[in-house]
This record gives structure tokens, C-alpha cells and sequence, in this order.
């Protein structure tokens, strides 16, 4: 049943024309009767009726890119090479053709903002929403997300994922470009033990993301394979690889102890890693959640007047266009973030085929530089 004006003004206890006012944001309204009609249209979830909006004739022109943080490049990548496939130029002559407006929608990483970018763009009837970057590990937002992405899908708008897992549910979903994040930190922590590191610490990224789960797990499973975690049976080939079930023997290697948690930033590496270094004085290489995040770290290890890589190894991901630049250059995964923020907007656009089941796992690529080295004998 179409939920109505007359419905939400119903909920709220206010005329139909308050509830326009506050719709439209023309005429003043008292926050207290604003908040009540903004959570009747949100309990209703009312959509604004096409014939009589004001909006409806540009809202099929409209495509919704979110991401949690703009200025960070991981996300700034993925969204400018989105939006050149979904608003990219038309004949030259100057008038629109078959391009979109595309609306960047920044969250924050907040999980109550990703959920009212995506009501707005609900109401808004947009063409297409693509989401970036890795998922809230919460079983209700992750119901919540599914819902209103299922709605949208009903609506008409396609749905597509891109550097995010797929949905339990993915009915509504034209496809999901999951990045192998798991994999990519498998090799970038089994390049560390071939150098003959040891004690590896670890600067995680914020508990909840799918994202930080994916590359700790890599992680945890190459120092497992080695014999340094539990459950290893030290087959990998790897130097040194042993048989113990709970590290190195005698030296009460710790994987909890040897990681810290923190967000997606610089501050984060440099804060994680003092704080490494002084859990354990002798960890010989740190790998770090993003590049960003190694970036920090580097200069926490040379504010304790260590060198890279001499004294310690650092290593990050992502390969963001600075990586290369760092002194020395930085260690890292590649993830091909231009690539598949085109290919998400093309299948936002529908002008590729969505791949088979709606799911790819895009590589990820290990760049081995010169932060990197054997630790000191």
C-alpha cells in the first residue's frame, strides 16, 4: 500500500501542509514538529509521489556514490573514476545525453549516515547507488542496509557494490566488486617471513570493518601457516617455518599483543605503533591497515630513532599514489581502485554486463620496495 502525505501527517500529528513545509525546506518550522515529521516519514518510509514533486524530472538523471571519507584517496579514487563512466562527457556539443549526475555522499563511516544517504536517495528516485569501501559488521545495520537497498532495486534503481563483500541477500544488488583483501594481506605477511621476520607487529584498522577483518585474517593465516600461530604446521616453505601451536617457542609470541586497532589514518599508525614498539622492543617489522596508516607508522619508527628498513620493516596497502614516493618507497598491496570504480560506474550506467552470479573478486597485487628488508642478524 503507497504511503501517503496524509499518511506521514497522520503519524506526526501535524496538517499535510507542515509536512510539505518540512519536505520542501521553504517556510520555517519549529525543530520539535521537524523532528516529528522527519521520523514519520522515516517510519512510513514515505517517498516523495513523482507527478507531484518538484523534483521528479531530474531524478532518473541522479546516480549516488557513498563514501566514508572523500579526502581520503582510497575513496577519492574509486568515486572520481565512478563518476567519469556515470557523468562523463557527451558529443561536446554542451548538451546532456545518456550522462548522470553523479552526488558523492559522504558518511563519515557513520553507519546512521550511510542509512539516511540512502533514504534520501530513495526518496529522490535515483538511477543507480553505488557504495564503496568495506561494510559495518553489525547484524542490524547490515539488515537495515539490505532492506533499503532492496527497496531501491524494487523502485528501479540499480545497485552496485564496489570494494565491499557481497550481501548475504543480493536479489537486489546488480553486482558486487569485492576486493581480496585476505589474500593481499596472505602475501604481503608471507614476504615478511621469506625475509626471515619473526616478530611482526600489526596496526589493524577499526574493529568493526569488513575491511580490517579481510586483511587481519590474511595476516593471521600466513603467520599460521608458518607455525607461528596456533593450529600451524609450519609447511609453507617459509624460512624457519616450525611446528609450534602456540608461536615461537620460548618467546611468548603474542598475536593480540602484537596488534592495535584504530581508524583508517595517519595519527592511528603513528599512535599504534609507539604503542608496538613499546609492548614488544623487538618486533623487526610492522605491517600497517592502508598506506595511510603506514605513513604514520614510518615516522613513529623514526622518532624512536630507528631506520627503515634497516631496524624495522614497514609495509602497507592500498598502493595510493603516494606509496611510491615515500623514503624509502613503501611495501604494499596494489589494489586497482581506479579500475574498478570505472567498471562500478559502468554497471551502474548499464553499460557492461554484470559479471556471472553478480560477484567478482578484483586481485590484489604485491609491490615489493624499499621499506622492506631482511631483519638485523
Amino acid at each position: 500500500m503507497t504511503v501517503t502525505l496524509a499518511d506521514v501527517a497522520a503519524r506526526a500529528r501535524v496538517s499535510p501542509a507542515t509536512v510539505s513545509r518540512v519536505l520542501n525546506g521553504n517556510y520555517p518550522v519549529a525543530a520539535s514538529t521537524r523532528e516529528r515529521v522527519l521520523r514519520a516519514v522515516d517510519d512510513l518510509d514515505y517517498v516523495l509521489n513523482g507527478p507531484a514533486s518538484s523534483l521528479a524530472a531530474a531524478t532518473s538523471d541522479l546516480v549516488g556514490i557513498l563514501v566514508n571519507d572523500i579526502a581520503d584517496p582510497f575513496f577519492g579514487i574509486m568515486a572520481g573514476a565512478a563518476q567519469t563512466e556515470i557523468g562523463g562527457p557527451g558529443d561536446g556539443s554542451g548538451r546532456a545525453g545518456g550522462e548522470k549526475l553523479a552526488v558523492v555522499c559522504n558518511t563519515g563511516g557513520s553507519p546512521e549516515r550511510e542509512l539516511t544517504y540512502l533514504t534520501l536517495l530513495q526518496r529522490q528516485r535515483a538511477a543507480a547507488v553505488v557504495l564503496t569501501g568495506g561494510a559495518v559488521e553489525d547484524p542490524v545495520h547490515q539488515a537495515a542496509v539490505s532492506a533499503k537497498l532492496a527497496k531501491l532495486a524494487d523502485a528501479g534503481t540499480r545497485v552496485v557494490l564496489c570494494g565491499r563483500p557481497p550481501l548475504p541477500d543480493g536479489e537486489a544488488v546488480v553486482a558486487a566488486l569485492a576486493f581480496d583483501n585476505r589474500g593481499g594481506g596472505r602475501r604481503l605477511t608471507e614476504h615478511l617471513l621469506s625475509l626471515g621476520h619473526r616478530r611482526i607487529g600489526y596496526v589493524a584498522g577499526p574493529l568493526e570493518r569488513t575491511t580490517t577483518r579481510h586483511r587481519l585474517e590474511g595476516h593471521r593465516d600466513a603467520m599460521r601457516a608458518a607455525g607461528l600461530l596456533g593450529g600451524g604446521t609450519g609447511t609453507a616453505g617459509l624460512p624457519g617455518g616450525g611446528t609450534g601451536t602456540a608461536g615461537l617457542p620460548g618467546d611468548g609470541y603474542d598475536e593480540e599483543r602484537l596488534t592495535v586497532h584504530g581508524p583508517y589514518d595517519r595519527r592511528s599508525g603513528y599512535d599504534a605503533t609507539l604503542e608496538l614498539l613499546r609492548r614488544e622492543p623487538e618486533v623487526t617489522a610492522i605491517v600497517a591497515a592502508n598506506d595511510t596508516v603506514a605513513l604514520g607508522a614510518c615516522a613513529a619508527v623514526r622518532d624512536r630513532g630507528l631506520r627503515i628498513p634497516e631496524d624495522i620493516s614497514v609495509a602497507g596497502f592500498d598502493d595510493l599514489p603516494f606509496s611510491v614516493d615515500a623514503v624509502p618507497a613503501l611495501t604494499t598491496v596494489r589494489l586497482p581502485l581506479f579500475e574498478a570504480g570505472a567498471r562500478a560506474g559502468r554497471l551502474a550506467m548499464g553499460k557492461e554486463t554484470p559479471p556471472p552470479g553478480g560477484i567478482a573478486t578484483i586481485a590484489a597485487e604485491l609491490m615489493v620496495r624499499g621499506s622492506t628488508a631482511p631483519p638485523r642478524t
